[in-house]
């Protein structure tokens, strides 16, 4: 399928060049023009970009740099592959780009990639939505330079008392311990840190609430990092077996299977 001449901006995910989607790698094969967020995006998956691809780094680049040469790429006819890290829609800041896009009349297409909550999930070998336990995953940041918008400080979506991914707060995990707790949070609930999921420096740290501050500290983890908390992340829990959902219980009736109830 030959691409069309406008802006894809497509998720690579979080690291693992064999994450990204295969609609994504078509896209990143095909384009014409390539920029890419360098500073998260591994090098390696960029080295699939076809060889007369024109290829930029955005680290150093601003908004207006950005668009402009995507923009201009476009005008000349030319498919652009605008590549994030993990999933362009959760903390991408692709909104203020794509405004920009439709100022200009450029077209512009969204490719999902997988999120740092996931491969982080994967990584530590966790199911964040528990039967019986949780069914909710609260995905937010403390706020920083970033302040958060009334009613989503971080204890008030705490008070849920479900699965919390804490995004871009790796420096800020002592005032994030600070309103678990405030929200009544146990301090031995469990926590993991993974810092750069997927890649091949990654770091993983066990620990709880009480002991995350120094846990990061002692792994020197301070960017980077997505941070689980809530007991879904208990690494005992495999074992305890006593979570389990009705889809597979022989009792349970669905749509492509009758129960059945055990008689002694």
């Amino acid at each position: 399928m030959t691409l069309q001449a406008k802006v894809y901006i497509v998720g690579a995910g979080p690291g693992d060049v064999e994450l990204i989607t295969v609609k994504g790698m078509r896209i990143l094969q095909q384009a014409d023009v390539v920029l890419y967020t360098d500073s998260l995006v591994r090098d390696e998956l960029i080295k699939y970009a076809k060889p007369e691809a024109d290829i930029y780094k955005s680290a150093g680049m601003s908004l207006e740099e950005i668009v402009n040469l995507m923009v201009k790429a476009v005008r000349e006819g030319k498919s652009v592959a605008r590549v994030h890290t993990g999933d362009p829609s959760v903390f991408g800041a692709i909104l203020e780009q794509i405004s920009l896009l439709r100022k200009a009349t450029v077209a512009y297409e969204i490719v999902p990639g997988v999120s740092s909550v996931f491969a982080a999930a994967a990584a530590v070998g966790a199911e964040l939505t528990v039967p019986d336990l949780t069914q909710t995953v609260i995905l937010t940041r403390m706020g920083g330079r970033t302040p958060m918008p009334e009613g989503e400080q971080l204890r008030d979506l705490a008070n849920h008392h479900c699965t919390v991914a804490l995004y871009l707060s790796a420096t800020l995990a002592k005032k994030a311990v600070d309103e678990f707790l405030l929200a009544g949070w146990e301090p031995d609930t469990p926590v993991a840190v993974v810092q750069k999921a997927t890649w091949p420096d990654q770091k993983i740290i066990r620990t709880t609430l009480s002991g995350l501050v120094r846990a990061m500290g002692d792994a020197h983890i301070s960017s980077h990092a997505m941070i689980l908390a809530g007991w879904a992340l208990d690494p005992d829990l495999p074992d305890q077996g006593q979570h389990k959902s009705k889809l597979y219980d022989p009792s349970f009736t669905h749509r492509y299977r009758k129960g059945v109830i055990a008689v002694d």
